[in-house]
């Protein structure tokens, strides 16, 4: 589904969900649409959901039917996995159906849009709230540039006045995912008999450990705790999505027991991370099953990169620029995951971005001021690049690693 170019955007609060994992396009979205099916069909007695395109071809593996069964209950809820359907409206499409004495009551199409995001076929997007008059990147910061602000500023201008707090509380939340993941250990539920390693490379010093080695090390097990949080379906925070769940946190949080940054300063840089992943979802896509893992790690790589820019009180174009390495060299990124378990690759592939969030920041730092290619240019070529990816590549567990059998 092509995205539609709107002036302006709608709240980055949106960007941040606590849910559930493995996967916000998946579990969290559906669940939110069949909440509010089953909400608006009280007279039903039972319901249908026919999943199809990446839902259908990957959703066992990410447990799409146990979490609409759940959210169905105490009814009964038949799952139909329609994998041969095609000329989707969006890749993660499904209809949900309300039944009443064998009859059908009600039916609608949804589509989960990714990041936990849904939309109803019978919702104009552009009906949506937007709380931004901007949707690119060289307006938002010629606006800084005018009123002598930073984006966190900028945002704080436009959201409700509640947004420190909620940004408090996913703060609060993708912490306490890094602990809990930290102290957890055994196999991932899904048949690939994948440990978790978190807490094993939190504690594994080696004897001549360089400083450097120690910050691979530290953020690396900070970016496996919270996937491997997700990926046992415990309580994540979406940045932008359940898959890439770990890279920003894991660099904020790092960064902070490093260098003595408050909470406070970690929420302002989550608020430019969010503006970041907020002119993604709106100029490209943040679903890996619509543009391929570029859309999900890439996104968060850029994000991450983008909030520790700020922590540093880096220049908006140095910020630009860290966001804008971030994302072009994860162009083209597969998603192919095996056994459609947010697993492998998925929980490797947090730790390098958070581990390249980082590298772009030092090398936005020293060579700002010779690149010659804007965050707004690099956003449109990954909408691109994503659409040209074969289906197989983007999230339906048919091409690429996914292919293999363990």
């Amino acid at each position: 589904m092509e995205n539609l170019q709107r002036q302006g955007m709608t709240s980055i609060k949106e960007i941040y969900k606590i849910g559930r994992g493995p996967s916000s396009s998946h579990t969290i979205g559906p669940e939110r649409a069949c909440k509010i099916f089953k909400e608006e069909n009280k007279g039903a007695d039972s319901f249908k959901a026919i999943l199809f395109g990446s839902l259908a071809k990957t959703g066992r593996g990410h447990g799409t039917d146990t979490v609409i069964k759940k959210t169905f209950l105490p009814f009964e809820c038949e799952i139909v996995f329609d994998i041969d359907t095609n000329n989707l409206p969006h890749p993660n499409t499904m209809q949900l159906i309300a039944i009443k004495d064998g009859k059908e009551i009600a039916k609608i199409f949804v589509y989960s849009i990714g990041g936990g995001y849904i939309r109803f076929e019978n919702q104009d997007e552009q009906n949506e709230v937007l709380v931004y008059p901007h949707n690119k990147f060289s307006d938002i910061a010629d606006y800084c540039e005018q009123h002598s602000i930073r984006l966190y500023e900028y945002a704080k201008q436009f959201e409700d006045g509640d947004l420190d707090q909620h940004i408090m509380n996913i703060w609060e939340a993708m912490k306490a995912s890094i602990k809990a993941g930290l102290n957890s250990e055994g196999i991932l539920p899904g048949g690939l008999d994948v440990q978790k390693k978190a807490k094993t490379l939190f504690g594994s010093q080696h004897i001549d450990e360089t400083a450097e080695t120690c910050q691979n090390r530290m953020v690396c097990a900070y970016a496996f705790a919270v996937s491997e949080q997700n990926a046992d379906g415990e309580t994540i925070v979406t940045a932008p999505t359940c898959g890439a769940a770990g890279v920003v946190p894991a660099v904020l949080y790092y960064h902070q027991q490093k260098n003595g940054f408050s909470d406070y300063e970690i929420c302002n840089a989550l608020i430019t991370a969010g503006l970041i992943g907020d002119l993604i979802k709106t100029n490209a896509s943040i679903s890996g099953a619509e543009c391929g893992c570029q859309a999900e790690i890439g996104s968060a790589c850029a994000m991450a990169a983008a909030a520790l820019a700020e922590l540093f009180g880096l220049t908006i174009d140095k910020i630009e620029y860290a966001a804008e390495i971030a994302i072009e060299h994860h162009l083209g990124l597969t998603c192919d995951p095996i056994c459609g378990l947010v697993q492998i690759p998925c929980i490797e592939r947090n730790a390098v971005a958070a581990m390249r969030a980082i590298n772009a920041v030092n090398l936005s730092s020293f060579l700002w001021n010779t690149r010659k290619i804007s965050l707004d240019r690099v956003i449109q070529t990954m909408n691109e690049t994503g659409l040209d990816l074969h289906a197989r590549y983007r999230e339906t567990s048919e091409g690429g690693l996914a292919k293999i059998k363990l």
